[in-house]
């Protein structure tokens, strides 16, 4: 399944992995803590610094999964990955901003 090389199927991992590697943090971080994540939610939108720092954890399992792709070279779901991963980081630009 992961040997295929489509722009599609690394748009849906670069998609997917940022929201896996968000709820990995939160495991981490803040469970521990007994925070809900309703909670850990709330702060991220709370404080822009913690949505800040969420999310460029988060976006580290998309450089992890283009690292993989470029390297075995299947270039178009590499690209996908990275499209997903501007998609991601303007969206929580956006947030900060304008949030």
């Amino acid at each position: 399944m992961f040997k295929r090389d489509n722009l599609r199927f690394g748009m849906l991992l670069g998609f997917l992995a940022p929201v896996v590697g968000l709820f990995v943090y939160y495991l981490l971080a803040f469970m521990p803590r007994n925070v809900g994540f309703t909670e850990f939610i709330g702060y991220m939108r709370t404080y822009k610094s913690l949505l800040t720092a969420v999310s460029s954890l988060s976006l580290v399992a998309n450089a992890i999964l283009f690292t993989v792709y470029i390297n075995t070279r299947r270039d178009k779901t590499a690209k996908g990955v990275f499209i997903a991963t501007l998609i991601y980081g303007v969206a929580v630009l956006l947030l900060k901003l304008v949030g």
